[in-house]
């Protein structure tokens, strides 16, 4: 059988895309995702937003340079220390070779002329606000890798980015100082020239850069984005931009050492042109490392297409009943409440999903938000004044506020009549069952499955025993008892 290209594509993808029937071995499940990973990485890469977002760093790197190390400076300089930001930058441009020495040199001297002192009270302004406005960059650029809607307002960024500005590079040669001063006490130095313990030393040392990058890009996946990213998934993402970045550091190098043609064609823009080709591949590597840490801490989002995640409407309307069962079992059981990371996490459903859900609920005055940290949803009102089809009619219209509604829209009058009687069945199906009646049935479920009974999902919709519709008019889906896919109560 002589295999098409089209045919070969379509089963490689059923192979990736496609869950293997349980029980599958463990290896099997890891192998798959990391496959699953690598495609969805290629993919963001090729559509162009992470490269897009790159150059435009760039851009705002060359324009906030100067200044960021001009305040790092001063505040290095108070503590006598400023002379080890040469080396600092040197090491960074050191895959431009020997032209790397020569912009790290200039940029020394520009910023040696640089008098902080008479700037005035509005040109300090600017100068932080010129440092502030790359870091406000790289948070926008983070946000849209973790799907984060919600930039941090202006006194926030100005407190967090200001503190790693001025503490960051103290702290940071402080470090230094204090390795370098352990290594050169005399016990040390004698434990160094035993052999093994020598040979080892020497080993870590050239393991140390790599380590370094590795701990800086874990601290930034994990302190820029808006969002709370766990330990784990920006540590994964720090090693894979880390060892990236030191690797793609040694191919650059052997780039700059054999480009000699660019000095012919480009004349004294050559250093130029490839300080900025480092610049462009140093923050792809960056963004690509939070991409890493994105999918190890959602998973839901390996997709086998791009872009957000569009819900049916049966979906969104299945997704709002589990959310606010969910919210309300706590709600009556006295719980902690749920926030958007912990209702993603145990419905395995997209983020950007979730919260378009919850928005809608929100808007409707049946959920409000807490002040805690990270933020939790609890209902707005008494649960047995929220009716079912006060709830779904909430999700079915929202953002008709900003967009199309109903009214913008005129339709005949045999469509106003089914849709008035959809609407009718939908209204007489449900009758007066409220969120408590679906809470209630929630926490039954619980104690059903507590004694290993079988439950189901909308009990308080179906009595056990009758039959139910894959889903009735609106689209609310649901199963016949016993073939439930998730419990109310789960954590």
């Amino acid at each position: 059988m002589i295999w098409e290209p089209g045919q070969l594509l379509r089963a490689t993808e059923a192979l990736i895309w496609k869950d293997p029937p349980p029980p599958a071995p463990a290896w099997k499940t890891r192998l798959l995702r990391v496959v699953r990973v690598t495609v969805v990485l290629g993919r963001d890469i090729a559509q162009g937003q992470l490269t897009l977002r790159a150059m435009s760093l760039v851009y705002t790197t060359l324009l906030s340079l100067v200044p960021l190390l001009a305040l790092s400076f001063s505040v290095l300089k108070a503590f006598g220390v400023h002379n080890q930001t040469a080396p600092m930058l040197e090491r960074f441009l050191a895959p431009l070779g020997p032209k790397g020495e020569e912009v790290s040199h200039q940029i020394v001297q520009f910023i040696d002329r640089m008098n902080v002192g008479v700037l005035g009270s509005v040109g300090l302004a600017l100068l932080l606000y010129t440092c502030v406005s790359l870091m406000q960059k790289i948070e926008e650029s983070f946000n849209y890798i973790w799907h984060v809607s919600q930039p941090r307002n202006l006194g926030e960024r100005f407190s967090r980015y200001l503190s790693v500005l001025l503490v960051g590079p103290i702290v940071l040669f402080a470090a230094l100082g204090m390795t370098a001063t352990a290594m050169d006490v005399g016990i040390v130095r004698q434990a160094l020239d035993v052999r093994p313990v020598g040979e080892v030393v020497s080993e870590v040392g050239r393991l140390m850069p790599y380590v370094l990058m590795v701990g800086a890009f874990t601290f930034v996946y994990m302190f820029i984005p808006n969002t709370k990213v766990s330990f784990g998934p920006a540590l994964l993402g720090g090693i894979a931009g880390g060892v990236l970045w030191e690797s793609a550091g040694v191919a650059f190098a052997m780039f700059a050492a054999s480009s000699t043609k660019y000095s012919a064609i480009y004349s004294g823009f050559a250093i130029l042109i490839l300080f900025m080709i480092w610049l462009y591949v140093s923050w792809l590597i960056l963004l690509f490392g939070a991409s890493v840490a994105f999918y190890q801490q959602h998973p839901e989002y390996l997709v086998a297409e791009g872009g957000e995640p569009r819900l049916s409407n049966r979906m969104r309307e299945r997704l709002a009943l589990m959310i606010m069962s969910l919210i309300a079992t706590h709600y009556l059981a006295g719980r902690p409440p749920w926030s958007m990371p912990r209702l993603t996490q145990a419905l395995k459903v997209p983020m950007h999903a979730v919260q378009a859900v919850l928005a809608g609920l929100e808007q409707a005055h049946l959920l409000v938000l807490s002040n805690d940290d990270p933020p939790t949803y609890l209902p707005a009102r008494d649960l047995g004044s929220i009716a079912l089809g006060q709830l779904l009619e909430a999700v079915r219209c929202a953002g008709e506020d900003r967009f199309l509604n109903p009214a913008a829209l005129p339709v005949s009058g045999s469509v106003a009549q089914v849709q008035s009687r959809v609407e009718h069945a939908v209204s007489a199906s449900l009758g007066n069952l409220t969120l408590k009646d679906l809470a209630g049935d929630g926490l039954a479920a619980e104690a059903l499955n507590c004694s290993g009974s079988a439950k189901h999902p909308l009990g308080a919709l179906a009595k056990p025993g009758s039959e139910m519709p894959a889903a009735n008019s609106v689209g609310i889906a649901t199963e016949a008892p016993g073939q439930a896919s998730g419990a109310a109560g789960a954590p």
